[in-house]
């Protein structure tokens, strides 16, 4: 069972226990608990044996994203990881806003953006990798929390980002002490990529809100690029 899960379970513990405790005192019918109890260990039971362990993910995030700054944070935040991926080159494969997305498109969690980082995957196996590799992906996996901070002056999200990047400067010998200083710097680095194309990153939000495919928003990103070079020339 996911932790996840086991959070479920403890809250619907919690709830029937509260409404033991406090239910005479409000009036409260037996059966609203037990209906959320129910509820929230059948979702438990599903995320278990159905959902390969990310039912209670789903559900958290329906939960949250009944908050509109939530989805609002989600699609800047993944725009982000889009936009900076278009300009350093790596291949965008795909792209989710929800975690029941994410478990349609059978990928982790809450789901993102995707890449083509068959390159990176295979340098990392061979143990070494290039200055010029590294700084692009690190670049990548804190643009998100770049684009956050940007629009909404602090970032909520990102938590996996910083994993992936410490994950591999561990892989490559890099001491404890440097992780900090590699994520300042690289969130510094999408921080000035996405401030130099902000009419690009603000047509690619409004794109991705719209569920647009991967292949029209590097349309659109291919036509805001060459309007910006005409611009400059002119």
């Amino acid at each position: 069972m996911s932790q996840t899960s086991l959070n479920l379970v403890a809250i619907s513990i919690f709830l029937m226990t509260l409404s033991v405790l406090l239910g005479p005192f409000l009036n409260l019918s037996p059966a609203v608990p037990a209906i959320a109890t129910f509820t929230i260990l059948s979702i438990a039971t599903l995320d278990s044996f159905s959902l390969q362990g990310k039912g209670g993910t789903i559900f958290l995030d329906w939960i949250a994203g009944f908050s509109s700054e939530h989805r609002d944070r989600i699609v800047h935040h993944e725009a982000g990881h889009f936009l900076v991926a278009y300009l350093l080159g790596i291949p965008v494969t795909g792209y989710t806003l929800s975690a029941w997305e994410a478990w349609k498109q059978g990928q982790p969690g809450q789901g993102g953006v995707s890449f083509n980082d068959g390159e990176l995957a295979s340098q990392l196996e061979a143990g070494k990798i290039s200055a010029q590799m590294l700084d692009r992906y690190c670049t990548l996996w804190m643009a998100g929390i770049a684009a956050e901070t940007l629009v909404f002056k602090n970032a909520e999200g990102g938590t996996d980002d910083k994993s992936k990047l410490i994950g591999v400067l561990a892989i490559l010998g890099f001491s404890e002490s440097a992780y900090q200083q590699k994520l300042r710097f690289h969130a510094l680095q999408a921080k000035t990529l996405l401030e130099e194309n902000w009419s690009s990153y603000e047509a690619l939000v409004n794109a991705m809100r719209q569920r647009t495919s991967v292949e029209d928003c590097h349309a659109e990103l291919a036509v805001g690029s060459k309007a910006l070079q005409n611009s400059g020339m002119n």
